[in-house]
C-alpha cells in the first residue's frame, strides 16, 4: 500500500489536521524555505503529532552534527537530504544514528538515477528539477524517465488529489509526498489533505 506523506508543516493548525487525516509521515522543513521552522517550533509540533505518524527532517546541506542533535531529540524519526550530500556525508551520517534516511533526486534525466542508486541511503525521493531551488518547486517531472529502482521510492513534485491517485496506480511508489498540493493561499488545508488521503488509501 502506498503511503502519505504531507511535508511543509509550520503551524499548530497543520499538526490538528494531520492527527485527523492521519497521513503516514509529515515533514518538518529545516532548510531555507517558506516552510522553514526551528528546532523550537518542530519540538512544539511534534510534541503534539499523533504518534501514529511518523515525523521527517527535511535538510539540505546541513551540519552533520545539526542533523544528528534533532535525531537525538526525537523531533524527527526519518532524515530526508535534499541537498548535495554524497556517500562520504550519509555513512557517516548513519554511523551516529539509526533513523532511516531519504535522499532526493532530482530529476532531468533518466541519468539522475545512475549515481543516486548507489548512494547508502534507505529510500529515494523523487522531486522535479529546478536550478533556483533544491526542492518544493510545486512543478511536477517526466514519470516515464523513472527507470526500475533496487530501492523503495517517496514520489513528490506537483501532485494534487486530481492527479495523484493516476500517479499511485501507475507508480506504486513507496509513499507519495505533498506539500502545495495540499495547501490554499499558501496554508495547509485540512480539507485538501483528508481528500488525498482517502483517495491514496482507497487504492490499497
Amino acid at each position: 500500500m502506498t503511503k502519505i506523506k504531507i511535508c511543509g508543516l509550520t503551524r499548530i493548525e497543520d499538526i490538528e489536521a494531520v492527527n485527523s487525516c492521519l497521513p503516514d509521515y509529515i515533514g518538518f522543513v529545516f532548510a531555507d524555505s517558506r516552510r522553514q521552522v526551528t528546532v523550537k517550533q518542530a519540538r512544539l509540533l511534534k510534541k503534539n503529532l499523533s504518534p501514529a505518524i511518523c515525523s521527517v527532517g527535511v535538510f539540505v546541506n546541513a551540519p552533520l552534527q545539526y542533523v544528528v542533535e534533532i535525531c537525538v531529540q526525537g523531533i524527527i524519526e526519518v532524515i530526508q537530504l535534499h541537498g548535495d550530500e554524497d556517500q562520504h556525508y550519509i555513512k557517516e551520517l548513519k554511523g551516529h544514528t539509526s533513523c532511516p534516511v531519504i535522499k532526493a533526486v532530482r530529476v532531468q534525466s533518466t541519468r539522475s538515477f545512475l549515481e543516486i542508486q548507489q548512494m547508502p541511503c534507505d529510500f529515494l525521493l523523487l522531486d522535479a528539477f529546478d536550478p533556483h531551488q533544491y526542492g518544493g518547486s510545486g512543478k511536477s517531472f517526466d514519470h516515464s524517465l523513472i527507470p526500475p529502482l533496487a530501492k523503495p521510492f517517496f514520489l513528490a513534485g506537483g501532485l494534487n488529489s486530481h492527479n495523484v491517485g493516476t500517479v499511485v496506480k501507475k507508480y506504486r511508489p513507496h509513499a507519495v509526498d505533498l506539500s502545495s498540493g495540499v495547501e490554499t493561499k499558501g496554508l495547509k488545508s485540512k480539507e485538501k489533505i483528508k481528500q488525498v488521503v482517502e483517495i491514496v488509501r482507497s487504492l490499497g
